[in-house]
């Protein structure tokens, strides 16, 4: 049997490019028909007291979203660049499973409101359909116990424990993705630079491993949510016209979750040098770097509510764009810098993996300062004005 269509054949930037692309344009038309099916189905946010926005608005975006994915990874499975990758791996597959499953969920809460256990069923059997279909970690590095002049060690997963890590990664997206969704274009813009840097991560993978077809697929599914995310901003940007809701949030974490982890799968290991150790560690770095921002507003979130006594998931007004609305940024101001935080995390990590660590490591020191001094400016106004 001839192998030579499976054969490597060099980065097809362009292919993913046009993924990209495909799902931006098609998320973008759909978005104006979801808007009206929402209204007509009743899948409205109306005004709560921990809301920032003032009047009804339709959500379910997410619905979409999806519909921009397919249509990215259909073009895909019909390119001839890119069509080798579906031979080989079926976790391009698996994610439209998945994320028909929780965009489905979501949408059910974007208009009945779904209890927290429901929703929290709805994920983890998504995250088993992509556990199924082999989306999984299966080594792990650990920066202890080297030999022959080896940094570290990798730990070889059981199936369970790989499984196990694998639902509580995808599950802990979610979730941050949810949580973060706050703010007209934050999630979709925390999103489309998470996404981004993931995308770029797994096209360096890919270059590493010389085109090898076995490493199509996370590049495809971090573009295609790219694009989703792309498409979807223009709507959702401050004024916004819809909400992408927890249909669109899920989605969004769901597949950086798969993305990253797909991508784990077709690392190296080899190598002992400090530029090895920061490849070993990427996979890791990047998924942090993406669940940066989410993940911590989720922590504090869970402790703040547990530590008054309340249930986790009961909501407030204390995440952290709140905080910078109540610091005296406006809502796109507090959008930007959140977008600016997660930009110099994400982006951050990923050079980490493609440049001199000493470089980057200064250049994002001196990033972080500059976010850190603009964050601050407007309570430092405030105190000024005070004392005078």
């Amino acid at each position: 049997m001839d192998y030579a269509p499976f054969a490597p054949v060099g980065l097809p930037a362009r292919e993913y490019l046009l993924v990209l692309l495909t799902a931006a344009v098609t998320t973008f038309l759909l978005t104006g028909l979801v808007r009206l099916l929402a209204i007509r189905v009743g899948a409205v946010a109306y005004p709560r007291v921990r809301d920032v926005h003032v009047k009804p608005m339709p959500r379910m975006g997410g619905v979409a979203m999806y519909g921009g994915v397919v249509a990215a990874v259909f073009l895909a499975a019909n390119l001839p660049a890119l069509s080798r990758g579906f031979a080989y791996s079926k976790d391009s597959l698996a994610v439209l499973i998945a994320g028909g499953l929780i965009v489905l969920v979501g949408a059910l809460d974007d208009r009945f409101e779904l209890d927290s256990l429901t929703k929290l069923a709805g994920q983890v059997t998504a995250a088993g359909i992509l556990v199924l279909s082999g989306v999984q970690w299966f080594v792990f590095w650990v920066p202890w116990g080297g030999t022959d002049g080896h940094v570290g060690q990798l730990l070889v997963l059981g199936s369970n424990q790989g499984q196990l890590l694998t639902v509580l990664l995808v599950v802990a997206m979610i979730n941050a993705m949810n949580f973060v969704d706050g703010l007209d274009g934050l999630a979709s813009g925390i999103g489309l630079i998470s996404a981004t840097a993931t995308f770029v991560f797994c096209l360096s993978v890919l270059d590493r491993q010389n085109g090898d077809v076995n490493a199509y697929p996370p590049a495809l599914i971090a573009a295609a949510i790219a694009g989703a995310c792309l498409g979807f901003l223009p709507h959702n940007f401050q004024p916004a016209k819809i909400f992408m809701g927890d249909s669109g949030s899920m989605l969004i974490g769901l597949m950086l979750a798969t993305a990253s982890t797909s991508a784990s799968g077709r690392i190296i290991y080899t190598g002992s040098g400090p530029g090895d150790t920061i490849a070993l560690l990427s996979p890791l770095l990047v998924v942090a770097a993406v669940l940066f921002v989410p993940l911590l507003d989720l922590i504090m979130a869970v402790v703040r509510r547990t530590k008054a006594g309340k249930s986790p998931f009961h909501a407030d007004k204390m995440h952290l764009h709140h905080r910078l609305l109540e610091i005296g940024h406006s809502q796109r101001r507090a959008v930007l810098l959140m977008y600016l935080w997660a930009a110099v995390i994400a982006f951050g990590a990923v050079s980490l993996t493609l440049f001199n660590t000493w470089v980057v490591g200064w250049v994002v020191a001196l990033v972080v300062l500059l976010a850190a001094i603009i964050s601050v400016i407007p309570r430092m106004r405030t105190r000024a004005d005070r004392e005078s």
